[in-house]
């Protein structure tokens, strides 16, 4: 008697990056028999599936900082199968910027950074962690009294907004994170955060429900638990889809049959 593959249902937030990520998941479910069926949300929704038993696994909550906030309520029906990466927010400048005028986030208070500064930092969707913090430096730093403006959007509106500006040479504040695929191909600087509003790293982990563990083979298993990309794997699979239009599963494949 012909045994059954299994169907897993895959929430992936919808940003490049977790698609990148969670090509690679698929790749190594798939190989090992799993039918996977992958959903895509924004953060708040990608957890909701978890929550109301729409989806089995998360292409990954970042942990404890940004995505805590999520998924502590839900840790005790999932497993950690791994750590992709090891994530973080931020606030960018480009490099041209100079250091001696823009090192921490404070600086932007100054009265010669105001007068050139673009007073304008577009964001991502407001369920990202990398927004809530923006959101909390905009008010411990007095920001939008001094004729600052965060503003929501997509992905494709913070990248176009960070590009336009690089390209008329302005001062500019990007909120970004690590792993992104801007940084495959430009110099961003790091601003400080000297007040640890940012929250520092998370780990990027991939999560199972755990009464699902026992319905896949032990193989796929063991191998989504030692695979690991990290920041700068993981920035580059993210171009690679990003800009260069691969499928994630395409350069998922390529990354697995490439490794050590």
């Amino acid at each position: 008697m012909q045994i059954e593959s299994p169907t897993l249902v895959l929430a992936t937030i919808d940003l490049s990056f977790h698609h990148a990520a969670a090509g690679v998941v698929r790749a190594i479910l798939e190989k090992h028999g799993v039918n996977v069926i992958e959903l895509r949300a924004p953060h708040e929704q990608a957890f909701g599936l978890l929550e109301n038993g729409g989806a089995d696994m998360l292409c990954s909550a970042w942990l404890p900082g940004s995505h805590g906030t999520y998924y502590d309520r839900l840790a005790d029906d999932f497993a950690p199968l791994t750590v992709l990466y090891t994530p973080y927010a931020l606030w960018g400048v480009p490099e041209y910027v100079p250091r001696e005028m823009v090192s921490s986030v404070r600086d932007l208070t100054r009265p010669d950074v105001q007068q050139r500064m673009n007073k304008l930092i577009q964001g991502i969707n407001p369920g990202a962690g990398i927004s809530r913090f923006s959101l909390e430096i905009f008010e411990h730093y007095g920001l939008a009294g001094l004729g600052y403006s965060f503003r929501n959007g997509s992905l494709d509106d913070c990248v176009a907004a960070f590009e336009r500006a690089v390209q008329k040479g302005e001062l500019v504040v990007v909120p970004l994170w690590q792993p992104q695929y801007l940084f495959a191909k430009n110099r961003i600087r790091e601003l400080a955060d000297p007040d640890g509003l940012l929250r520092g790293k998370d780990d990027a982990t991939l999560v199972l429900r755990k009464n699902r563990l026992r319905d896949l083979p032990a193989a796929a298993i063991h191998e989504l638990r030692t695979t690991t990309l990290g920041n700068e794997e993981a920035t580059r699979l993210d171009y690679l889809v990003s800009r260069e239009n691969m499928s994630p599963l395409e350069a998922a494949r390529n990354f697995l049959e490439h490794r050590k």
